[in-house]
């Protein structure tokens, strides 16, 4: 354990994470989302290898990630640090994410917790991914406890503006997992999102357990954020046309 008391980086990797998702929308419309999942915590610089049968369950695409074009998830990590740091982190690397399942993955949110080599802890990457397709990097400095703020500048929800900032808790995944993301705006915080979970083996048989609860997983994710849009707009609530930030996503994006 660090001295604030959270755990140091798990050597213990691959493992899966038995996960529930919650979105909590507050405001203009009172809407709570509840779904289950499953997780997986690898090294991006040495993924599961699996036995041939089970790999169509668990594939770690670096086109998936990042700009898709870096040649392994390491490098596309290492790339973007690079780009963001004269002297980024180069100890070991924690991946939260979905695999890809059956061909498709959809992963609203990855999480890169990084270290200098001597364990301690370096910086956070959120990678995000909305349902245009599009992906954005947010570079964090969480404190002791975990907790950063970015500025919002990336759109995500089409019911909400690109505008205002997240508050996330991010402590480093252990026995449990407790992530929370809170979007506030002046005088309000419409919307969290957390997810908690329970470590276990990422062995064969609790990837077929895992995967046999929940059966095409990412595309599951995907199906439901889909859902829930079409039940807020149908409630009334506007959709907000946004710019495409940046340039245009790579031709890899795995959302359509």
């Amino acid at each position: 354990m660090s001295r604030a008391g959270q755990p140091t980086a798990p050597r213990a990797v691959p493992a899966l994470y038995r996960c529930e998702i919650t979105h909590l929308r507050r405001s203009p419309l009172r809407h709570r989302v509840r779904h289950r999942t499953y997780l997986w915590l690898i090294d991006p610089a040495a993924p599961p290898r699996l036995p041939r049968a089970l790999r169509p369950l668990a594939r770690f695409d670096p086109r998936d990630h990042f700009d898709g074009t870096a040649p392994t998830l390491a490098a596309g990590l290492e790339r973007f640090l690079r780009s963001r740091l004269e002297s980024p982190p180069d100890g070991p690397v924690l991946m939260l994410t979905h695999a890809r399942v059956l061909g498709y993955v959809f992963n609203p949110l990855t999480l890169y917790w990084c270290h200098h080599r001597d364990g301690s802890p370096g910086c956070v990457v959120a990678e995000v991914h909305n349902t245009y397709g599009q992906r954005h990097l947010y570079l964090l400095r969480p404190d002791a406890t975990g907790a950063a703020h970015t500025a919002k500048d990336f759109p995500v929800s089409p019911f909400f503006p690109v505008a205002g900032g997240y508050r996330m808790r991010l402590p480093l995944p252990g026995e449990r997992l407790r992530l929370t993301v809170t979007l506030e705006q002046p005088g309000q915080r419409p919307f969290t999102a957390a997810v908690t979970g329970t470590r276990s083996t990422a062995g064969p048989l609790p990837l077929l357990r895992a995967a046999a609860r929940h059966p095409l997983s990412t595309l599951a994710v995907s199906a439901a954020i889909r859902a829930h849009g079409i039940a807020l707009y149908l409630r009334g609530l506007p959709v907000r046309r946004h710019e495409p930030p940046g340039a245009p996503p790579p031709a890899a994006a795995t959302a359509p």
